[in-house]
Parts: structure tokens; sequence; C-alpha cells
């Protein structure tokens, strides 16, 4: 083995001048070169109890595609990848591996942790660039499985049951496969070539995917039970968007995060004839401090707002975005108005001109200031309102990023599938709802979380249905 790389600092990510992107949709991080890429995998201690893996909830044997990365076997590297994770060039992009695989790693005890996300994207990358041969199909079972969404629950549960042999079909509601990675996530993060890239792989693996198909609506769980299929997993997201239920919400210029990032990334909303419309330009507010957020508050600002406020109820410290996508955005010039929360969305009226086109369009937004109280018993300190302290924030458009939940459309149209109070599918440790043969996961379970923590549960789902299905094959 190598000498290893005593460097305490990891290799930094080259990105783009924070000016000169910051009025562009192009990739923000640009990867790293093959140097870069050894000289970090060298950083690597090789532990002999991996604690990093422990971190990753798909399992990636990380030590292992990192010292095939030293030995210059990219494509040797790609395949250990593979073995766990169907949308390695997503996750390298992504997942917050900070909080997973890197939190655990020896390196960041005294200094900075291996760059394992970064790596995964250069294998990911240099895979896409040099290699052309398609996917061995694996020898075919004939049983039939439904996925129900095309994020990455779906996916990874798809590609997972594919390797296996079994026949299956993804349904996804929208035109384009590749759920919230194509909708919510802006092409300056994850470049939809690249999810196309990936949906691509997983149907030269034998799986079919079908559009502009709403379960619940175009077709039911039941019907497609009745279709022939053996088992039926639900991986539909956290689309339905949350709302302060404060006045103003709807007034023109108020968005969801989802809707306005949905018009932006799949309706190409930044082209400059777009067919669906979006308020650009202007003062653009945006509610919350979550990763939507700051994807939400980037676009505004590469759709040609002049200035851009991320208002949020909590202090820096509190904030759950990426720390990475807060500096990004600092860098950027987006304002983070911290401590305080919105009471009132505040709109333009002309009680002497009715027909005033600029009627109940945002002007702005009434906020109180905040302060944290002391640690509750679970150490969360929590806002309080500074009586006396409310101000106006001056804003021409308003995106709300509040969080969001399962959409009920598919609850209401399946007997016997039980869900939480907040509209999350109840499942079991293997992701098996209350409904024999339909499995859940990903965000319709949890409600929002991480890309890689879905595909953790479309991983979990696809294992039980096979544990399921297998003894029924010839």
């Amino acid at each position: 083995m190598a000498t290893a790389n005593m460097n305490p600092n990891r290799n930094p990510m080259p990105t783009q001048d924070p000016a000169v992107r910051a009025r562009n949709f192009d990739e923000v991080a640009l990867g790293y070169t093959e140097e870069m890429a050894l000289d970090e995998a060298k950083r690597c201690l090789n532990c002999k109890n991996a604690p990093c893996v422990t971190g990753c909830p798909v399992k990636i044997r990380i030590p292992e595609f990192l010292a095939k990365i030293r030995d210059k076997d990219y494509e040797g590297a790609y395949q250990i990848i593979t073995e766990s994770s169907s949308l390695p060039a997503v996750c390298g992009r992504v997942c917050p591996q900070e909080n997973q695989c890197e939190a655990k790693c020896v390196r960041g005890i005294k200094g900075e942790s291996v760059g394992i996300g970064r790596l995964e994207r250069f294998v990911a990358d240099w895979h896409n660039a040099h290699c052309a041969e398609d996917p061995v199909l694996p020898p075919q079972n004939g049983i039939r499985v439904a996925i129900i969404g095309s994020g990455p629950s779906g996916l990874t549960c798809a590609g997972d049951l594919a390797k296996k042999g079994y026949d299956v079909t993804v349904y996804e509601a929208l035109h384009v496969a590749g759920g919230v990675l194509v909708y919510g996530i802006p092409e300056f993060r994850l470049p939809k070539k690249i999810v196309a890239k990936e949906v691509e792989t997983l149907r030269k693996l034998g799986v079919k995917i079908e559009t502009n198909v709403v379960i619940g609506k175009t077709l039911t769980v039941d019907e497609l039970f009745e279709m022939g299929y053996k088992a039926v997993f639900i991986g539909s997201g956290a689309g339905l968007p949350k709302f302060m239920r404060i006045p103003g919400e709807t007034l023109n210029g108020v968005y969801s995060a989802n809707e306005f990032l949905t018009r932006s990334n799949l309706m190409k909303a930044y082209r400059s004839n777009p067919e669906t419309p979006i308020m650009k330009g202007g003062k653009v507010a945006v509610v919350g401090g979550g990763n939507v957020a700051m994807d939400a508050a980037r676009t505004a600002l590469r759709l040609g707002a002049e200035q851009v406020s991320v208002v949020y109820r909590r202090s820096m410290e509190e904030l759950p975005a990426r720390r990475e996508e807060v500096e990004h955005a600092e860098e950027e010039g987006i304002q983070f108005r911290l401590l305080c929360s919105p009471t009132e969305i505040l709109g333009y009226h002309n009680p002497d001109d009715p027909r005033d086109p600029k009627n109940g369009f945002v002007t702005g937004i009434s906020c109180i200031k905040m302060e944290l109280s002391e640690p509750d018993e679970r150490g969360r300190r929590r806002p309080v309102p500074i009586p006396g302290s409310d101000f106006t924030l001056e804003a021409d458009t308003v995106i709300m990023s509040i969080g969001t939940s399962p959409n009920p459309l598919i609850k209401s149209t399946t007997q016997g599938l039980a869900v939480t109070p907040t509209g999350g599918i109840v499942v079991n440790e293997a992701g098996l709802t209350s409904r024999a043969g339909v499995y859940a996961g990903g965000d319709a379970v949890t409600g929002a979380a991480t890309v890689i923590s879905a595909m953790g549960a479309g991983k979990t789902a696809a294992k039980a249905i096979h544990e399921a299905l297998s003894p029924t094959i010839e």
C-alpha cells in the first residue's frame, strides 16, 4: 500500500468564480482533477473497522473504492460503488456526506475528513466519460414489480430489483423521469444530463419507465395488482408544500419553493421566452433555512433578482442547510436575515382604481425579530418573538420553503394503507406497509429528507421484496 497522505486538510473543490456563477446555471463545483483525486484518496488510512461505511445509508464499501482510485483503477472503483448505489454521479454531488460517511472518518478527528463524496463524483464522472459499454442484462425471472415515482428511492428500488432479474416498471407522474432530482435540485448543483445518464443506465438494465401516469388517477394500486404485478413500491416523495398560514399568502408573487423550482428546473422558466411564467428580477425573500431554501434563493439570483434575502427564525448555528451550500450562497451575495420570522405578507392595493395592474401583488413582508430560549429537554433552543421589534422587508417575490408533506392522493385511493397524522405512509423495518405486497420508502414515508436516505429506503424495500418473491421463482 502506498504511503498515506497525512495532510490534515482535504483537497479543495475547484468552483466557478462567485461573481460569474451567480448569473449562470452552469455547475458551480467543477470536480477534482485526476491528480487531486489520487492525492485525496491517499489520505484514507484504510481503517480495519471502516467506520465510514457505517455512516453510509446504502453501505458503499468506501475503503475498497478508495484503494482502487489509488491504484488508478477508476472503473474498478466505479463497479464497487455501483454494487451498492444506483446513482453514484448524483450522490457524489448532492448527498450530505459531511453528516454521514465523512462524519465517521477517522481523519476528521484531528483535521478534515477524506473527501469521500468528491471522490465518488470523480469516479462516476470518469466512468461516464470513458466507458460506453452497456451493463450486462441479468437473467430474467418473469416476476413483475411496479414502482411508483422515479425519484431516488424509486430508482434505487428499481435498479436493485432489475439486477436480480425482475420485470420492473416505474410509473412517473411528470413527463420526465428523475423526481426531485430533476424538478427540485437546480442545474447548478446537479446537471440534468447527469440524472438522464443515470436513468438511461437503469433502462439498459431492463427497467421500463412510464411517464405522465398519476397513480391514484390514471391507475390505482389495486389496478396495478390486477395487471399482474406481484409487488408495488411507493416512492412518490413529499411534494405537498407547507405554508405558514399568515395573511397575504394568496397574493401574486408568493410561491412555494416546490412550484418555483419546478417552473425553473423542469419547465425551463429561466429561458428568455419561457412557456411557463415566473417572477424575475426585483427583490426576493425566501422563508426557510434548509437546502431547498438555498436552492430557491440561488435560483432567484440567477433569474435576475437584484437582491435576495433568506429569512430564517433561528441563528446561523441552527440553519439546517448544508454548510457548503450556505457558504456558496453567501459568496454569491445572498443576504441572511436571521432570528426573524414573517407575520404577514404585504400587497399593493389602490382603492381609487380597482383595475390598477399592480393590485394584489407582493410589496413586502412584515417580520418580527426573535431570540432563542434556553435549551429544552432535547437541547433545542426555541425561537421566541421579541415584543415591539416588528419591521418590514421590501420584496416583490416571496418563496415559502418551510417543508413539504406526502401528497394524499395515493393513500386516499388505496384501501388498507395506514398513514401517520402528518400523512407519511406507515412501514415496518423492511419497508412493508400495512397492505400485503405494498412497500414504501423515502419522503413518502419520512417527509422531506435527503437523497441518500431515500435511496437507502429503496434499497431496503428491494431486499424485502426479493426475499418475499424469490420463493415463487421457478
